[in-house]
């Protein structure tokens, strides 16, 4: 068939400017929904757990006291390097693993912290006056916030969750947010790391109203606006699939104003929610590995990060009884990492070792592989895996996460690759690129010709 040609030998032009101006008129939506909508991650850290306890047991020392006795149960069992081999390390990559994981635990023992006014708090439905019991406690948590924070001892993420907005609790607790955030800033400010948790969410109606009400916060406390984010509790299946059989879940992101942080999900709630029994609640039943699924595609894209929930199976008692729960804690650690999962609840001091044995373990078995394969594509050399940008920047994250929580030393990555923090950030978040100067990041290697995707 013969086609017209232009004077260059080249086919004809058949879209004109109009054609042009008409597909970009009838794109204008989705151009913006994913401009607005699906913004990628923010790049900056993200805990690896979330550690909760009751308010009424909240004190400024409470992260260094789970480091101690997380040390002295590890200890109790004959080492972390030992803990590390019980739970099926290689000897060697335990012996790599153990010195990172004491200091850890010395150093930064919990990463986020949620002081519970929801399902762990049952101090002041004991006393005669549960609403002026929750009110002083409220403030009292404040104070400790900002006592730590003023001392040095406060972790990296801190921040209440307080009761859900179903009717029954609503008022409760949404009275014992605005006393914790009032007294914050009344006391000198909100702590940068500032986390709030909503409970038990069932529709997006629940989320909007949680916007109304820190917007209000924001107006009256004359704090910056947007300046109060929160996290959304995955606890019931009303949110996961909804009455009209859409999923809800998938709507927050887009309802609520950029204010949602995380998805967490709740192993418990939502397995009694769907009458499992209490045997065979977890975390890798398939009822949750298909929420979690849904939570995953519902996010992908938005910037907003997932949590795994918790292990009510604790590490106390016997040795027996311990060996056996360290075993299971650290294996479903590792089950939600390589499952896209970063980050997970931890309920007893006795769980840090195998929180942090498990997730450094992760990083330093992928780490020489990630590195070489990221070394090959930013030198532009042609190696055993051909990737590409999405997968370059799959490898950046999964190396720069490691770097952040302390399983990986940045002068490693930069002795075996040239890349410092700041280039792992700008491969793996490239529309942050222009917010990061860059340092010794080279440009991204072109496709060969012929490859095939």
């Amino acid at each position: 068939m013969s086609l017209p040609t232009s004077g260059s030998g080249f086919p004809a032009q058949v879209f004109d400017d109009g054609d042009y101006e008409r597909i970009d008129a009838g794109l204008a939506d989705t151009d913006r929904l994913l401009a607005d909508g699906y913004p990628g991650d923010a790049g900056t850290r993200q805990p690896v757990h979330t550690v909760y306890v009751p308010a009424d047991r909240y004190s400024p020392s409470l992260a260094a006291d789970w480091g101690q006795q997380a040390l002295a149960a590890a200890a109790e069992a004959g080492g972390i390097q030992r803990l590390a081999e019980l739970v099926g390390l290689a000897p060697e990559l335990a012996a790599e693993v153990a010195s990172r994981v004491e200091a850890k635990l010395r150093e930064e023992p919990i990463e986020d912290l949620r002081i519970d006014f929801e399902d762990g708090y049952l101090a002041a439905a004991k006393t005669s006056d549960p609403n002026a019991t929750e009110d002083a406690e409220a403030i009292r948590a404040a104070d400790q916030v900002t006592a730590a924070v003023a001392s040095g001892t406060a972790t990296p993420f801190v921040g209440i969750r307080f009761k859900c907005l179903e009717e029954t609790t609503r008022r409760r607790g949404l009275r014992t947010l605005e006393l914790f955030v009032s007294r914050l800033v009344q006391q000198g400010g909100l702590p940068e790391g500032l986390v709030l948790t909503l409970p038990k969410v069932s529709t997006v109606d629940q989320v909007k109203a949680m916007v109304y009400a820190v917007e209000r916060l924001e107006s009256s406390l004359r704090l910056h606006p947007g300046r109060l984010g929160f996290e959304v509790q995955v606890e019931t299946p009303q949110l996961i699939i909804g009455a009209d059989g859409s999923h809800p879940v998938a709507q927050l992101p887009h309802q609520a104003d950029g204010r949602i942080t995380a998805l967490h999900y709740g192993t418990y709630d939502y397995s009694a929610s769907l009458q499992i029994a209490a045997a065979y609640q977890s975390m890798e039943h398939p009822a949750a590995d298909f929420a979690k699924e849904v939570m995953q595609l519902a996010v992908a894209g938005t910037g907003i990060r997932l949590s795994d929930g918790s292990t009510n199976v604790l590490p106390v008692g016997d040795a027996a009884q311990r060996e056996e729960a360290w075993k299971l804690h650290a294996r479903l650690v590792r089950r939600s990492l390589e499952r896209g999962y970063y980050q997970g609840w931890d309920l007893h001091a006795h769980q840090l070792p195998t929180r942090y044995i498990a997730t450094y373990a992760f990083y330093r078995e992928g780490l020489p592989k990630a590195t070489e394969r990221l070394r090959n594509y930013v030198q532009q050399t042609v190696g055993a895996v051909l990737d590409e940008p999405a997968t370059a920047r799959a490898l950046a994250a999964f190396v720069l996460r490691g770097v952040q929580c302390g399983a990986v030393g940045a002068d490693e990555v930069r002795a075996s690759t040239g890349l410092s923090e700041l280039d792992l950030t700008r491969l793996a978040h490239p529309r942050l690129a222009e917010q990061i100067p860059a340092t010794t990041l080279a440009a991204p290697a072109a496709e060969p010709q012929g490859a095939s995707r």
